[in-house]
């Protein structure tokens, strides 16, 4: 149903912090200012419950169970890190995530529970114990997005301008001084908060929508801001994959089927169908076991048995294959990777602050350190949560711009759409597998991230996590915590830096 929208009321020039994006990260970090008195301003390209956040599958992890507790959800989110977690960024999660799953139900979202009464607690690859916290099965996203959105539209403190895009992150003595807007419009805010979503849809073969291509990141990056970790793109291993023998099957190719399902009993068969992988084994390692049997065989899937998974559990799921010609109860689905999730973003602190004051950055568009090399499944969503109430708290209290100051004009670039060129050179240069002749390849790239992308990954000269170095196939202890990370520039675009965060 869609939410009833308020035109602006109040005088934008009174805007005290003006939140880009409407995703999950968005809405709530917006809920949260306005909740502390404040004028908020919501700035959403689409209407709202329309974000890349509807069609999240995935729950929340949160230690939620007396057979669970924060530290071993820490220990989960470090393990699958693999060496480059920010563990003071991890801890803030895992203490504070039972928490905002409790906030979140106080805002009417509901939870799935069992017949007792207690919330249903799924089981993802890389966690030890059942901790995700779903809302209708696969359909979490939906549910929390559709909420959210109806509080943010019901909410006199929060102006919500829809249909519009941000083209500038505007700064004024070295602060960020509000945004300016396509219809030239600007909004002066003492704080932005970006939450303007990830970068997967940069390579050609993906799970994310065709609007997820890293804007928030060079944004912030002409305002001068700091990116970090922007070799590390996770690749799903189950994304439905086209077989050219059916047709039916083109419109759902990239459809993500949620790792909950192999949770609950799926398996990875190969072309004999022979199991060949933990199932709930982190991402990456799971990703790369599959390529490694489509490289044996030539073949452009493997396959996802389903057949014994309850697809009342799963409802759209199992609507979306069979809408695609797939009837997941009696066949197995054709999957492989895809380009899914960026760890890296811009830069902050734990509270999501940027390196230019006044600029915040929350959800995926935002790198705390916090997944280090290869996320933990479900913790993207608890982190929307845990860091857009932090990054609300600390941005209502930015003392703003001085008057005074002449702008910066720093960030009035307007960088080209990626190409269909592109993005085929990304998925084949920095795909589950890199070197350096393909990365310098997309070294002269004319899509600015692309570029920042291909330095970072030259820059890490081993192999970690989702990021896969063929002349450097051996993971350099010397490296365990430090981040590459690349300072906001006028061009030409400047050398990555490996730094250690504590």
């Amino acid at each position: 149903m869609p939410c009833r929208v308020r035109y602006p009321s109040l005088a934008l020039s009174d805007t005290q912090v003006t939140v880009v994006g409407a995703g999950a990260a968005g809405l709530y970090t917006a809920l949260s200012a306005a909740l502390q008195h404040v004028p908020v301003a919501l700035v959403s390209a689409t209407p709202l419950a329309e974000s890349s956040s509807y069609w999240a599958q995935g729950g929340l992890a949160a230690a939620m169970s007396d057979e669970d507790s924060p530290e071993l959800h820490l220990a989960d989110t470090v393990a699958a890190g693999r060496g480059a977690v920010r563990e003071s960024a991890a801890r803030v999660l895992c203490e504070e995530a039972p928490a905002a799953v409790e906030h979140l139900a106080e805002l009417g979202v509901s939870f799935d529970a069992d017949r007792n009464g207690r919330l249903a607690l799924g089981l993802e690859g890389g966690h030890s114990a059942r901790r995700v916290v779903h809302a209708g099965g696969a359909a979490t996203g939906r549910r929390l997005v559709r909420q959210l959105s109806a509080l943010v539209a019901e909410d006199d403190r929060i102006d919500v301008l829809e249909g519009r895009r941000v083209i500038e992150v505007l700064t004024a003595g070295g602060r960020c001084a509000g945004v300016r807007l396509s219809d030239g419009r600007t909004i002066p805010s003492s704080a932005v908060v970006l939450a303007t979503g990830g970068a997967a849809a940069l390579w050609s073969r993906t799970t994310n929508p065709a609007g997820a291509i890293g804007g928030g990141l060079l944004l912030a990056f002409y305002a001068g801001a700091t990116l970090a970790d922007l070799e590390f793109m996770q690749f799903h291993p189950t994304a439905v994959a086209r077989d050219p023998q059916r047709r039916d099957v083109d419109g759902a190719d990239g459809f993500l089927v949620t790792e909950a399902v192999r949770g609950e009993g799926a398996r990875l068969l190969n072309a004999r169908g022979e199991r060949f992988v933990d199932e709930l084994a982190p991402r990456d390692e799971v990703a790369r076991a599959v390529q490694r049997q489509m490289a044996l065989t030539g073949a452009g899937w493997v396959e996802l048995d389903m057949r014994n998974v309850d697809p009342e559990l799963f409802p759209n799921v199992v609507s979306a294959l069979r809408t695609a010609g797939i009837d997941p109860e009696r066949e197995p689905v054709p999957v492989a990777p895809a380009a899914h999730y960026m760890m890296g973003g811009i830069a902050t602190d734990l509270y999501g602050r940027a390196s230019v004051p006044g600029l915040y950055a929350v959800g995926e568009c935002s790198c705390t350190g916090l997944h280090g090399a290869n996320r933990l499944a479900s913790n993207s969503l608890s982190e929307c949560f845990v860091f857009g109430a932090r990054a609300a708290r600390s941005a209502v209290g930015e003392p703003g711009p001085d008057p005074d100051a002449a702008p910066d004009g720093r960030g009035a670039q307007r960088p080209p759409a990626p190409t269909p060129e592109s993005r085929e050179a990304l998925w084949r240069y920095a795909g589950l597998e890199r070197d350096r002749d393909g990365l310098e390849h997309l070294s002269d790239d004319p899509n600015p991230l692309v570029r920042l992308i291909a330095a970072s990954a030259l820059a890490r000269t081993e192999s970690r996590g989702a990021h896969r170095r063929r002349d450097y196939p051996e993971l350099d202890p010397a490296l365990d915590g430090h981040h590459v990370t690349v300072r906001g520039e006028i061009e030409p675009t400047p050398d990555p830096i490996l730094t250690k965060w504590v």
